[in-house]
């Protein structure tokens, strides 16, 4: 398996110069981020991949959308490995708005509000992240079709999964230890 960061997106552009949350919801990618993308798609075409799991927010779709063109591969969008909720950029938009948006892609499993869980405030709770994360190690270790598999997600997905902090555009592959848990590559 292979996880793919999203390119540079508008929030990291003016968070990175700035160190305050910009209030960009939802941030798509910059031109640069969208170079990144493009650079992906290049890097990643020999890596034998059969499947495209990306998050719904809309830097990470805007990754996927040239990797899944080159590699002529739907995108399969799932709220499971989007970024865990703690700045503007990580309130996504609402289904009905994205189906507008992405028509070619399946939105149809989505709730309409699908970066927020039932009761939970602005902020995603330690706990209810951790759960997350390890709920997707889980499912993708018993997965078949794990080692062929890219994800296109987020900063703090990655590093909860695989801990490794990950620059925009950079991807890491994973392999399965001993135990049978999902673990990044050693590089």
């Amino acid at each position: 398996m292979i996880l793919l960061r999203h390119g540079q997106s508008q929030f990291n552009l003016h968070y990175h110069a700035t160190g305050v949350d910009p209030g960009i919801v939802d941030a798509p990618l910059t031109p640069l981020g969208h170079e990144q993308a493009e650079a992906a798609a290049h890097a990643l075409a020999g890596e034998g991949l059969r499947r495209i799991l990306c998050s719904p927010l809309t830097r990470a779709l805007q990754t996927a959308t040239p990797v899944a063109a080159r590699l002529n591969l739907p995108i399969l969008v799932t709220p499971a490995v989007r970024e865990r909720r703690g700045a503007s950029c990580d309130i996504g938009t609402c289904r009905t708005d994205l189906a507008r948006a992405w028509p070619h892609l399946d939105l149809a499993h989505l709730d309409e509000v699908w970066w927020r869980g039932e009761g939970e405030e602005d902020l995603e709770a330690d706990d209810v992240f951790a759960a997350r994360t390890a709920s997707f190690r889980a499912g993708m270790a018993a997965d078949p079709d794990w080692a062929h598999t890219l994800v296109v997600c987020h900063w703090g997905f990655i590093s909860a999964v695989t801990g490794r902090d990950l620059a925009n555009g950079e991807w890491v592959r994973c392999r399965m230890d001993e135990g049978g848990r999902l673990a990044a590559v050693a590089g």
